[in-house]
């Protein structure tokens, strides 16, 4: 078991490196945020089917239990639809940097999810998070609405979390995430449809776009999705969301690599950006100190 969570720690490194190049791809797809989101969702669902068919399992879940994937299926494709829009409006660096948050808001959704106590020092971790936020928002005014859209993507990736960690522990990864990837995509479908989202143009892409896309649905979704889901048999929620927030610094290195000067920001705005990573990791640090005093004591 302990090695099964070193592989599994290790695995899901790369599958966050993955998913900073996810960032990077968004801003490299020409397309908006929704349609993106809809290739996304609509490619991948077939890749994982394909999967599942090549494997041959069993598709068949309980009525309840396909209503919480059906569930998660809208958060993640709401949170996908406002993390593209957030880089849409504002640059891959400030987008990333607010997705750091997402470890603090698991903290704070875990009491009430799991139904534990609050922790005196998550409030106070919290704090020094708004002050992050704060000093980013002070100089970096211009991308108000994109750091807007960054926080509410990066609480809707805590509560996924949450919800798929308990799916983890009792059904196959990629089954959950056929599912889920399914779901969201019939849910835009929906969207789209009651919107008249759907015309001539939204159909129409450039080579460079479809083969973007499909490295997008095929690596960065497909792959990722089910290996994440399967990571979590291993690892809790709050470890898989504390990784992630290593996310920032894999894309912000991989978008300057890529884009140059266009995601060069001011010197305060990494000022807060570490203030915010920074925190997210004492939490995780504080989590552990807590567990090994509690397994000395049992």
């Amino acid at each position: 078991m302990p090695n099964d969570r070193l592989k599994s720690y290790l695995h899901l490194h790369l599958i966050v490196f993955i998913w900073g190049f996810t960032a990077v791809l968004g801003a490299l797809i020409s397309i908006d945020a929704l349609p993106l989101v809809w290739y996304r969702m609509l490619l991948a669902s077939g890749f994982v089917w394909m999967y599942i068919y090549w494997k041959k399992f069993d598709l068949r879940v309980s009525r309840r239990t396909l209503i919480g994937f059906v569930l998660a299926g809208i958060v993640i494709a709401v949170h996908w639809l406002t993390f593209f829009m957030a880089i849409k409006v504002s640059n891959v660096s400030i987008t990333l940097a607010m997705m750091s948050t997402g470890a603090l808001f698991a903290a704070i959704i875990e009491p009430f999810y799991y139904k534990r106590a609050i922790i005196w020092y998550e409030i106070v971790l919290g704090l020094l998070v708004m002050i992050g936020l704060f000093i980013i928002f002070r100089v970096e005014g211009d991308y108000t609405f994109g750091i807007i859209l960054a926080l509410i993507s990066a609480f809707l990736s805590a509560l996924f979390s949450m919800i798929n960690g308990k799916f983890a522990q009792v059904h196959r990864p990629s089954v959950i995430s056929f599912y889920e990837l399914l779901s969201g995509f019939l849910f835009l479908t929906l969207f789209l449809i009651v919107t008249g989202g759907f015309d001539v143009a939204f159909f129409q892409l450039s080579s460079s776009d479809w083969i973007y896309m499909l490295i997008l649905a095929s690596v960065c979704t497909g792959y990722a999705f089910i290996a994440s889901v399967h990571v979590m048999k291993f690892l809790t929620p709050y470890t898989v969301m504390l990784t992630i927030n290593l996310e920032p610094v894999y894309g912000i290195l991989l978008a300057f690599f890529v884009f140059g000067e266009q995601e060069k920001m001011s010197s305060e705005f990494y000022l807060g950006a570490l203030l915010i990573l920074s925190t997210v990791l004492a939490n995780g640090i504080l989590k552990n100190l807590k567990k090994i005093k509690s397994s000395s004591r049992s």
